[in-house]
C-alpha cells in the first residue's frame, strides 16, 4: 500500500533523527509532430534563432511536474487523470521549487526513489525552424512554414553536442552557413529511440523561399509558449495539489479548476491545445507532448537552478558569434 505524504514525511524525519543521534496533437500544424514518424524514417530540420534578443540560445527549456490523481472528485467511475504544473526553477529568480524541495529528500531512501522519479520535473525544449524533408505524407503543414519543435532531452543532448565542438565555425542557425539536423526514429526496448539522430556535416544556406517566409511571418518568441509564471496564489495551489496527489486523492475541480486542469479538460474560453497546462490568468500557449523514449531518468540533485543549456555551451556560442563578427 502506498504511503501518504504524512507517512513519508514521518519516515524521513525518523531517519534524520536516527542519523543525528521523469501523444499530444496540435490541430493547427504549427508544432511539427516528429514523434509520429515511423520507425526507420527520418525528418530533416533547419533550426532558426529565437526572436528574443535576450535569449543566448536558439531554444528555451521547459520543466513541468506531473501530478497524478485517482480521478475527478464528484464524477462516478472517473478514470485517473494527470495535471501538469510548471516547475518554478524555470525562473531562476523564483528560487527553489517547493515541490522538488520535498521530492529531493525522498532520494535519501532507496525505497522511495521510484516515488521521487514519479514526481520529478520532466524537461523538454522548444525550438523553431523549417522542415526540409518530411516523411509524413499526411502531415498538415500550416501557411507559415516556420514550425515549432518540442524536443526531448535525448534529442536535445545530440543537438547541443555540436555546440560543444570547439571547431564549429558558424552557428547551426546561421542563414548562410548553418547546419541541418536529421531526426532519426528507431526503437529500443519497446520505446522510441532517437539516439542516431545527427547534424549534417555540410553547411548550407537557407533557400529564397525560406528567407521570404522569415521576412513575411517573422520568428517566434519561444518564451511566449512557456507556462505562465506562477503567482503566489498559484504556488499555494500547486503545493496543495501535490500533497493531495501523493495522498491518492481525486482532483477537485472546485478547488483547483481555475488554476490548473487535467489534460483534456477545457472550457470554451481556453485558447490552448487540449493536452496543455492552463491557468486562470491570461497564459501563454503551453505545448507539450507525451512520448515514451529510451532515455534514463535524470538523477535529481539538490542543486541551484542553472541557466538552461549550461554555461559551457553559452561560452562556445559567444565565441562563434565573435568569430562571425570579426570576419564580417
Amino acid at each position: 500500500m502506498a504511503m501518504t505524504l504524512a507517512e513519508i514525511r514521518a519516515k524521513l524525519l525518523s531517519q534524520e533523527n536516527k542519523g543525528s543521534g521523469n501523444t499530444g496533437s496540435f490541430g493547427d500544424g504549427t508544432v511539427y509532430p516528429h514523434w509520429n514518424i515511423k520507425e526507420g524514417e527520418t525528418a530533416r530540420i533547419r533550426f532558426l534563432p529565437d526572436s528574443d534578443p535576450k535569449n543566448n540560445f536558439f531554444w528555451v527549456e521547459r520543466a513541468m511536474i506531473k501530478l497524478p490523481f485517482a480521478g475527478i472528485k464528484g464524477q462516478a467511475d472517473s478514470k485517473p487523470v494527470i495535471v501538469q504544473v510548471p516547475c518554478i526553477e524555470m525562473w531562476p529568480d523564483m528560487g527553489m521549487c517547493p515541490i522538488l524541495t520535498e521530492v529531493r529528500t525522498w532520494f535519501k531512501d532507496k525505497d522511495m526513489e521510484e516515488m521521487g522519479r514519479k514526481y520529478w520535473k520532466k524537461k523538454s525544449y522548444l525550438f523553431q525552424g523549417f522542415v526540409r524533408e518530411n516523411p509524413m505524407s499526411d502531415d498538415k503543414a500550416p501557411e507559415n512554414p516556420i514550425r515549432r519543435f518540442i524536443i526531448s532531452p535525448q534529442i536535445f543532448n545530440l543537438v547541443k553536442s555540436a555546440l560543444m565542438d570547439s571547431e564549429l565555425e558558424n552557428l547551426p542557425t546561421d542563414y548562410q552557413n548553418g547546419l541541418d539536423f536529421t531526426v532519426v526514429k528507431s526503437a529500443k526496448g519497446g520505446y522510441a529511440d532517437y539516439s542516431t539522430s545527427k547534424w549534417s556535416r555540410k553547411e548550407s544556406a537557407i533557400t529564397a523561399d525560406e528567407a521570404d517566409a522569415i521576412e513575411k511571418f517573422g520568428l517566434f518568441n519561444l518564451s511566449d509558449f512557456l507556462p505562465k509564471r506562477p503567482t503566489a496564489e498559484d504556488l499555494v495551489i500547486m503545493k496543495e495539489m501535490f500533497e493531495a496527489s501523493v495522498n491518492g486523492e481525486a482532483y477537485d475541480t472546485n478547488k483547483w479548476g481555475k488554476h490548473f486542469k487535467p489534460a483534456g479538460m477545457q472550457t470554451a474560453s481556453d485558447d490552448v491545445p487540449a493536452d496543455s497546462t492552463t491557468t486562470s490568468a491570461p497564459a501563454a500557449k503551453v505545448e507539450t507532448v507525451v512520448e515514451k523514449t529510451a532515455t534514463t531518468v535524470e538523477t535529481p540533485v539538490a542543486e541551484k537552478a542553472a541557466p538552461a543549456g549550461g554555461s559551457r555551451a553559452e561560452e562556445i556560442l559567444a565565441q562563434i558569434r565573435n568569430r562571425q563578427k570579426s570576419t564580417s
